[in-house]
């Protein structure tokens, strides 16, 4: 799979002082869609006995979103390497494909047991690494 996409509708409860999405809110939807690009791709035998944490958050703001956008979260894996995955997750204005977001997110995978860090496998790199 080569990416995993959702929308948002922006919300009062988003909004800063400035009356535009909190960089916070921003954070917290490329944790939320990471997540649930996994939780809904990965097999159950294959989420069994690991997790993933993040390492590293880079995060570059284009422009503002404010109550009613609706906002085109999409999200892909840029590449791996040993433990390390890095993901991309990119915002887009809904109605004029105007780029809000971008991010590359550090994620590290673990033995659910020890906590420490393990290869990511060629059977999940199958499913979210394009060729």
């Amino acid at each position: 799979m080569e990416s995993y996409e959702k929308r948002i509708k922006v919300t009062k409860k988003d909004l800063d002082e400035l009356n535009h999405v909190n960089n916070v809110r921003y954070v917290q939807w490329i944790q939320d869609i990471s997540k649930e690009h996994w939780q809904t791709v990965a097999p159950d035998e294959m989420k069994a006995g690991i997790l993933w944490v993040v390492k590293k958050h880079t995060i570059d703001y284009f422009s503002s979103a404010v109550e009613g956008d609706e906002i085109l979260v999409r999200t892909f894996i840029a590449n791996t390497k040993g433990a390390i995955s890095v993901r991309c997750v990119e915002m887009y204005h809904h109605e004029t494909n105007q780029l809000l977001v971008r991010s590359l997110t550090e994620w590290c995978l673990l033995n659910a047991l020890t906590l420490k860090p393990i290869r990511i496998s060629e059977a999940i790199k199958s499913i979210f690494v394009p060729d």
